[in-house]
């Protein structure tokens, strides 16, 4: 022991304690730093893991989703039949239960997308769109229609039509979508006549509600409307913005896209919409006809798409429009149907996808 004072005695001892002290510390260290941090504790694999709860998200629930979202397109891009009616897309009309119109679904899916004819929107080529009117007033005629035309062609169906449904649920296996068409005042009335339930300007838009709902309550199935009536356009009402912009909203509302006729505006507030560019069967012999196509033609490789209208599926007609599609994509164009051609609401503009 007197040694180990006489090494730690006066100042050398004193560096010398200090020394051995460092020396400790640092030789710990080392020794720390080779093996590493301490294992943890290792839970059993089937032992509960216990979590703060997490808060439910909050939903907002809205009964009519805001018309013609930007986010939300008209068509539909995979190929084959249209989908059948879903109930799911369908309530009781206002005021008339016994009676159901389309709407947009809980989950999101509205009638435009749901029942339209499948196209694939990546395409740069030009669209051309065709709509053919007056389906359901000769059920022969339209039934050679949507027998001989290519699926693309889209259908404009009057609500007038007795018994419509074996005419739809062909059209729809055969991959076409069609359009309701909504009787409205035209610019020559009297004369011309759009039937007992049409819209009329000399009605208040609330006197003509009901009038709409009984139109949209007609069909099922439809992916959007129409005021054109066969050859029937209903300019009159059309033209008056305030009597057709409750319509649209209605329509908009509804999920459902627009077709105007000839020199009305495009697009329109609230909905999803295309006037159309060129009708093609008027008068209808097969020269004009096909004078028309071509015109159509033209129009579609200057803007990038074009709409033309045929007012009746007429046998000559039918048979121009056949023949005149059958070269179409060697002419570097391709057939569209009517929901591959749509604007975005007027409200809502963007370049069409």
């Amino acid at each position: 022991m007197r040694g180990v004072a006489a090494f730690f005695d006066g100042w050398r001892g004193l560096r010398r304690f200090w020394g051995l002290i460092l020396l400790a510390l640092f030789t710990t260290g080392a020794t720390l730093q080779v093996l590493g941090p301490l294992p943890t504790a290792r839970r059993p694999e089937n032992a509960a893991v216990k979590r703060e709860p997490v808060p439910e998200p909050v939903v907002i629930h809205q009964a009519s989703p805001p018309a013609g979202a930007q986010s939300v397109r008209p068509g539909r891009g995979l190929p084959g039949p249209v989908n059948d009616p879903d109930p799911a897309l369908l309530e009781p009309a206002p005021g008339s239960p016994t009676n159901v119109v389309p709407r947009i679904a809980a989950d999101g899916r509205r009638p435009m997308q749901y029942y339209a004819a499948g196209f694939d929107p990546t395409t740069t080529r030009p669209r051309v769109g065709l709509l053919l009117a007056g389906i359901g007033l000769s059920f022969a005629d339209s039934k050679k229609a949507l027998t001989d035309l290519p699926a693309q062609v889209s259908f404009a169906v009057s609500p007038y039509t007795a018994n419509p449904e074996p005419l739809l649920s062909s059209a729809r296996l055969r991959g076409h979508e069609y359009l309701l068409s909504i009787p409205m005042e035209p610019m020559r009335f009297p004369i011309a006549d759009p039937g007992p339930n049409a819209l009329m300007t000399s009605l208040s838009p609330r006197e003509n509600q009901p009038r709409l709902l009984w139109a949209l309550s007609r069909l099922r199935g439809y992916a959007g409307a129409t005021s054109i009536l066969g050859a029937l356009r209903g300019e009159r009402l059309a033209d008056m913005p305030d009597q057709i912009e409750p319509v649209l909203a209605e329509l908009g509302r509804r999920g459902l896209m627009y077709v105007g006729a000839p020199g009305q505006a495009s697009p329109v507030p609230h909905a999803w919409s295309k006037s159309v560019d060129v009708v093609i069967d008027e008068p209808a012999t097969a020269a004009d006809i096909d004078a028309r196509l071509a015109v159509l033609e033209g129009m579609a490789r200057d803007r990038g798409a074009a709409l033309g209208l045929a007012v009746a599926p007429r046998p000559v007609t039918v048979e121009r429009i056949a023949a005149w599609t059958t070269g179409l994509a060697n002419r570097g164009l391709a057939l569209a149907p009517v929901s591959a051609l749509m604007l975005p609401p007027a409200t809502e503009q963007e370049a069409p996808k």
